[in-house]
């Protein structure tokens, strides 16, 4: 969340922000008016200490002087009872103020573009060429169904719409691709491997932002409370929930999770095959970095990203997006998009988001700095990537005429040497 300071001092700033973004400036006049109660309240309450700590130490003056202290302990009592109407007005105040703070989304960085949504994002890099074929190219559905390699049906038989059942070649694939994710992070970036737990309770769901703005949008366990995880974002960013970080800054951690989302609010939008879908497998990158690094650091964090479909001969552009189209939390934000041939269009297959302090003051992460100083750490996330749109990728950018498709040399060797996936007879 922002710092209420920052919203008293610079409201102007803070209001700008919001417009660019779309959002309401209310959100922010509302928090601002609520502070101005907390603090006045907790004011005129400490008054009131100060005055029934005078009073009563004129009750044991009097009582020395052998006078009657009736009258004193009468306006005592009295005074604390203010104080104990005041403090159940600051307790509520103080929630009210922390729903509406919660509500507030990340201030925009100043260098991404003005724009109300997508239409305004900037493509950055387009990185290789379109394939060409000499034959229509296919779309993944078609593909998939020529290799044997999805059962969509039966997916849909035993969960419902949106939860893909992959068989043979496409499962091996789907693990070739994790494990060549995460060697590379490991490897060659320098990150930390996690396995973390798929499931996490309502505070670090809070946590990381995705409460209470998207909760329509997550999977949620009622009986106890629990959340099945959208990315891996955040089990990995709360495992420092709480605490001060007891290592050297920069830490970089990595992790493969399955993903589960709702996404309650994406009617209409491509359902077809496995291009969007409640279950997903994802490779995501952490850092937790000091402040005056975190913009150098996102440009890392895309370049870990564009390493791995570079490193498959992916076909890909990278835009940065505009303040009407970042998350929630992000100050800044690069997507970066895969060519699928068979839907003639781009894939998001990465976020990297630089959030700045944002997720940190939520999850009171803290560091100190070289000084000894506690500082809230800055906190970056993006996808090392996302499954399954990397698979569509592959499938219609490397296929040929006879409904086979060539695999990169990269993956071969987590293929046990396979080449290509060949149709079904």
């Amino acid at each position: 969340m922002l710092d209420i300071k920052r919203i008293r001092d610079n409201f102007d700033e803070v209001a700008e922000g919001l417009r660019r973004r779309g959002s309401e400036v209310a959100l922010a006049e509302r928090a601002r008016d609520l502070d101005l109660q907390r603090r006045a309240l907790v004011t005129r309450t400490d008054e009131l200490k100060t005055l029934r700590n005078t009073r009563s130490k004129e009750i044991g003056a009097l009582k020395k002087a052998g006078q009657d202290t009736t009258d004193v302990q009468a306006d005592v009592r009295a005074i604390g009872d203010q104080i104990t109407a005041l403090d159940n007005q600051l307790r509520e105040v103080e929630e009210t103020l922390e729903k509406a703070m919660l509500s507030i989304p990340n201030v925009p960085c100043k260098s991404i573009p003005t724009g109300a949504d997508a239409a305004a994002n900037r493509v950055a890099k387009v990185e290789g060429v379109a394939p060409t074929y000499a034959f229509k190219p296919l779309d993944h559905i078609a593909l998939g169904e020529k290799l044997g390699i999805f059962d969509l049906p039966r997916g849909v038989k035993i969960t419902g719409s949106g939860f893909p059942l992959l068989l043979g070649a496409g499962s091996k694939l789907q693990r070739a691709l994790i494990q060549y994710m995460l060697d590379m992070h490991t490897e060659v970036h320098g990150y930390t491997e996690m396995l973390p737990p798929f499931v996490v309770n309502t505070a670090s769901m809070r946590g990381t932002g995705q409460l209470p703005k998207m909760a329509e949008d997550m999977y949620h366990c009622e009986i106890d409370d629990f959340w099945l995880i959208p990315t891996a974002e955040v089990p990995v960013t709360n495992y420092f929930r709480d605490e001060i970080i007891d290592r050297p800054l920069p830490v970089y951690l990595t992790a493969y999770t399955p993903c589960f989302r709702r996404e309650a609010g994406s009617a209409g939008k491509e359902t077809r095959g496995i291009l969007r879908v409640h279950q997903f497998d994802k490779v995501e990158m952490v850092k937790f970095v000091e402040p005056e690094t975190s913009y150098a650091e996102l440009e890392t964090l895309v370049a870990n990203a564009e390493d791995v479909l570079k490193g498959l001969g992916l076909h890909y552009r990278i835009l940065e997006l505009c303040s009407g189209d970042i998350s929630f939390g992000a100050a800044k934000c690069y997507d970066i998009e895969l060519w699928a041939p068979g839907q003639q269009g781009w894939l998001e297959v990465s976020s990297c988001s630089n959030f700045e302090d944002f997720q940190a003051r939520r999850l009171n992460c803290r560091y100190r700095d070289a000084a000894g100083k506690t500082r809230l750490v800055h906190t970056l996330n993006g996808s090392g990537v996302a499954l399954p749109r990397l698979m569509i990728a592959i499938l219609e950018q490397f296929q040929q005429a006879d409904g086979s498709v060539h695999l990169p040399e990269a993956l071969r060797p987590y293929m046990r040497g396979v080449d290509r996936l060949l149709p079904v007879k």
